[in-house]
Order: C-alpha cells, then structure tokens, then sequence
C-alpha cells in the first residue's frame, strides 16, 4: 500500500504469456504501483487457435510482443520451474529467481500423450504446441502428397487439424474413439462429417489406437492401418509447475483455487486459463475463456493489493468454432452454461465468424494494452457454485 511519500511497487510475476497471461499483464497497468513481470519461455506470442493452419502452411501462428505488450510490462524469456511460496520468488531455468508480491499463473496447457499407448510418444506428433507444430510441418513437407495421414481425436483441434490437410489433397483418416465433436449438437455434427465426407476424410467414430508404429496404428480388435504419420490431438494436459511448487491440484494438475482464482495454499498466487481449476470445476479449455479469466485473475491481484474484496469468477459461454479448411467452419450455438443448442451457422459464414473470433482474442489484447480496464465479457453460466456437466468438457483452445 502506498503512504504519501512513499511509493512501494507490488511485484507482480505473471508465468506464461498466453491468451490469459498476456492480458493479465496488460490489465494490471491499471494500477501505476505494480511492478509487472511476464515470464514466456519464447520471445514470440503464439497463436494457439492457429497451429492446424501453420502446420498445413496456410498461416503463421507468431506475434511479436512487442505489438501486444503494454509499456511497462517486462518480458522475460525463460521457463518457470518452481514457485517458492516460502522465499516469494519464482525460480527459472536459466537459474536466475524473481522476487514476487503476487504470481499470476497462467501456464496454459499442453498436449497429452498418453505413455498407457505404446509408441505414442516416440512416434505419435502433437500441435498443442509451437514447438511440436513446427517439427509436425516440417514432417509434413518430407512426406509424398498421397502418403496416409492419420489423426487421433474427434475433438475440435482434431478436426480442424485434419480438415486443414485434407483440403490440400492429403489422404486423412480422423480416429475419434467415440463421438465426433462431441460438444457440438447433433445438426453441428452432422455439418461437420458431411464436409468431412466430401472432402475425403474416412472419419472412424468407433475405433481405438492401442498403438502407434513409425509406418501404422494399431486399433485395439488388432487391425493395423497404414499410417506414414500419426498426429495425436486426443485431449490437453497442463504443466506441472503447480505440483513441483507443492501446490494442490486437480487430477490433470491444474491449480486448484477458490471462486476468485486464489490458490487454496496461498492467497499470493492467482490462477487464469487452462492451467486454472477454479473449486475444481475448471472452465472449458479455450481462447475464449483465457482472457475473461486472465482479467480476473489481474482484478483479483489489484483487490488483493487494495485491500479490497475480489470478485468471484462469472463467465457465459456462447458456443464454439471450428475450421473447416480455408472456406468454411461450423459455429456452433450453446447456452450460457456451455451446453449446445440446436443451432449452429456453417458454411462461408461460419468461416466469417470463425475468423472474426480468432482476430478478436488479440485484438482485445491489444486493447487492454492500450487502455487497461477495457476487457468486458459476458458474465453467468453455471458459476459460482452450480457446475454443470458441459463445464467440465474439454475441448480445442
């Protein structure tokens, strides 16, 4: 708290710039006595709604931060690999430690491959990553056009990831285990497997991959399908940041907090985005959650800082995209809560609002950067207190 004459910084470390971190770091310029810190393990922001089209070579998924970062907000590039509660510092790879007053986390997600699935990990690629995109395009661009291509998950990065290719020419089979798009309703399902369909995709609903071999997958009644490359885009994990600083957890290892993003140990550490599991009801894993959750996680610092009494978190959902190729995408109506309605607008002006959505999620970044305080977002849903089945379903960030 500042006194007349004295003027004290709140630290502020925010770990991982994201969706979620970046705004979080531009809303607490709010306040001129924050001392604002973003720990980002690249220099470069990454488009995460974007790596299915950087991995067919149709876009690029990089932003400069300095286009996105608001003037005082230090970047600082390196990977967090503790958070000492104790000594208030977050401990970093290169061996350096910052001292914190509070630590927003927002580490994110990553992808999860599953070790239970023998040669997953050796031979299986992800996209939950730039990293991982970039090593994927690069095989990508090895392989003949008419070599098989198969990817695992129904999900929306699934799908949109296997539209992408199959719109260049590739010959893709999309493994989903159980329903396609399963968050999606029943005539929004429908759109996507039509388009599918027309566009060459043989989509297995019923099947398993119980393994993957440099040249095939295995399913689990013991069929072997030839695959040249396997992508596995079945489900997200997070960071282990939050167990390796002894902090509680959810069984996926997102930080478990109150209704406030407050971690249950410790009341310096805030939570926002993929990594946050709010009374352990964690919202959808998404872009559009991120920055209404990066907001709150900085409000919450500045109640804290304040003396004030935060906000509990209140987000409605209204629905969710997902790309088919360039031309066309599926969007998809739901309610407050996140559960689809009946209802959903496809083809080229589905595509619209697809992109529209994309540009928004930094586009409201940059804003907050020029003027903090700006982000609003639609407030209900289930929270606090009544979580409903559909927050709980994970789906594409």
């Amino acid at each position: 708290m500042s006194t007349p004459g004295h003027h004290t910084l709140n630290k502020v470390v925010v770990i991982g710039g994201g969706y979620a971190g970046t705004l979080a770091a531009n809303h607490l310029r709010m306040r001129a006595d924050v001392d604002i810190t973003l720990v980002n393990p690249r220099p470069e922001f990454v488009e995460r709604v974007r790596l299915h089209q950087f991995v067919a070579g149709t876009g690029e998924a990089l932003i400069d931060y300095g286009t996105l970062l608001g003037e005082g907000v230090r970047l600082v590039v390196d990977n967090a690999t503790r958070i000492d509660t104790a000594a208030r510092t977050v401990e970093l790879a290169s061996g350096r430690a910052l001292d914190y007053d509070y630590v927003i986390y927002a580490v994110g997600s990553t992808a999860a491959i599953p070790s239970s699935v023998p040669g997953a990990a050796e031979f299986a690629f992800d996209i939950a990553e730039f990293e991982s995109a970039q090593r994927l395009r690069a095989r990508l661009e090895e392989l003949p056009p008419d070599a098989p291509v198969t990817v695992v998950g129904g999900g929306l990065t699934g799908i949109e990831t296997a539209a992408e290719l199959a719109e260049q020419g590739r010959t893709v089979t999309l493994v989903c285990g159980r329903t396609l798009a399963p968050s999606f309703s029943a005539p929004g399902r429908r759109s996507v497997a039509t388009w599918l369909s027309r566009h060459g995709v043989a989509v297995l609903e019923a099947d398993v991959v119980s393994e993957v071999r440099p040249d095939a997958v295995v399913f689990a009644d013991g069929a072997v399908h030839a695959s040249a490359l396997t992508i596995w885009a079945a489900g997200f994990g997070v960071p282990d940041l939050a167990a390796a600083s002894g902090l509680q957890t959810d069984a996926l290892g997102r930080l478990l907090t109150d209704e406030t993003l407050t971690s249950v140990d410790d009341d310096r550490i805030v939570a926002a985005g993929d990594a946050a599991a709010p009374s352990g009801q964690p919202l959808r894993m998404s872009c559009y959650a991120a920055g209404p959750l990066g907001a709150q996680a900085a409000n919450t610092v500045l109640s804290r800082i304040a003396g004030t009494e935060p906000a509990l978190i209140t987000l409605a959902f209204s629905g969710a995209c997902v790309s088919l190729g360039r031309r066309v995408a599926v969007r998809q109506v739901a309610r407050k809560d996140d559960t689809a309605v009946n209802v959903y607008v496809g083809g080229r002006m589905g595509a619209v609002i697809k992109e529209v959505v994309c540009k928004f999620a930094v586009s409201r970044i940059r804003r907050e950067a020029q003027k903090p305080g700006s982000v609003i977002w639609m407030k209900g849903g289930t929270r606090p207190g009544q979580p409903s089945s559909a927050a709980r379903v994970i789906s594409s960030p």
